[in-house]
Parts: structure tokens; sequence; C-alpha cells
């Protein structure tokens, strides 16, 4: 069964379901789906385009380079190993994960490429919006006009009776 990731922007209430590339990117979807959930501070990209991310700390297992990119698409969601000292981190950040940190990126718009101050950042493609992207996108593009301070993005499975249909608070079906 394919196996989907639910994007959530708590304080915008929107969220987005991906369909995680498997055969593509058997390696980074292993690592991220046994992580799950994934929680962190939103930013917004300020050299690749129309991206949202979040840091969390480095995942189990690092699956190197696979179904990298340069030039991701609306929709495509991407997983960096971001080693120490290579981005501009907050102090507290940068000194709480000396290790370095792994960045989640979706992308929500057209023209994006992958440079930074270092030159091209290739990243892992693992993962596609499947449903939910117009919201999403316009909840993102928001976000880049307003500022995220205070918004904070989740990553989590969905799971098999999630997919089947609408629950209540109760968890019985509607």
């Amino acid at each position: 069964m394919t196996r989907q990731i639910e994007l959530v922007l708590v304080r915008k209430k929107v969220r987005a379901v991906a369909t995680l590339l498997e055969e593509e990117a058997p390696r980074t979807c292993a690592a991220v789906w046994a992580a799950l959930p994934l929680e962190g501070d939103t930013y917004h990209a300020k050299w690749a385009g129309r991206e949202l991310y979040t840091l969390v700390p480095p995942l189990g297992s690092r699956p190197g380079e696979e179904n990298a990119t340069i030039t991701p698409i609306p929709g495509d969601v991407l997983y960096f190993d971001v080693p120490p000292d290579t981005i501009d981190l907050p102090v507290a950040l940068r000194r709480a994960h000396p290790q370095g940190l792994v960045d989640i990126a979706v992308f929500y718009g057209r023209n994006n490429l992958l440079l930074g101050p270092a030159g091209f950042m290739p990243g892992n493609l693992f993962a596609t919006i499947t449903k939910g992207l117009d919201a999403y996108a316009k909840a993102c593009h928001e976000l880049f006009r307003e500022g995220t301070i205070n918004e904070r993005f989740v990553i989590r499975r969905v799971e098999a009776q999630r997919r089947a249909g609408p629950r209540d608070g109760a968890g019985s079906r509607r």
C-alpha cells in the first residue's frame, strides 16, 4: 500500500497530503517514515524561491543523496541533510544541534532553483503533494507576505483509517 504523510501548518489550520516516492527515494522515505511525527518552527526560503521548511534534529539514519533535484516544482517535498555551520541558523539552534540538522521542505510555486550562498543545494525528492496543494500554496504565500513567526510545521503519518474517510473527535465514523 502506498504510504502518505500529512503536512500541517498549525496556525494557518491548513493541511496537505503527500504520497511517498518509495521507488525513487527508498532510503529517504524509510528514514523520514521511521522518524514521524516531526514538528518544528516554520521558515520561508530566502534563496530558493517558493519554499516553506522546518529544521529538525538528524533522523535515525542519514539516507545519503538519492532522487536529487535542484529544480523542484509545486507540491514537491524534499529532504536536505544540513551539516553544522553550512546555513545561517539562530545561535541557540546551532548550539542545540552541533551535529547538524535535517531540513524538510515543501515547494508551493514555480520557478524554484536550489541555490544558496555556497552554490547549488540538491535535495532528495521523497514525496509529492497529492491532496490539498491549492489551499496549502495559498497559506504558504500568505506566510511569505506576513511572516512565519509562531507558525508550527507538523509532518505525520496518514494511517489507513484516516485515509478511509473523516471521523469525528471521538474517532467514530460520521
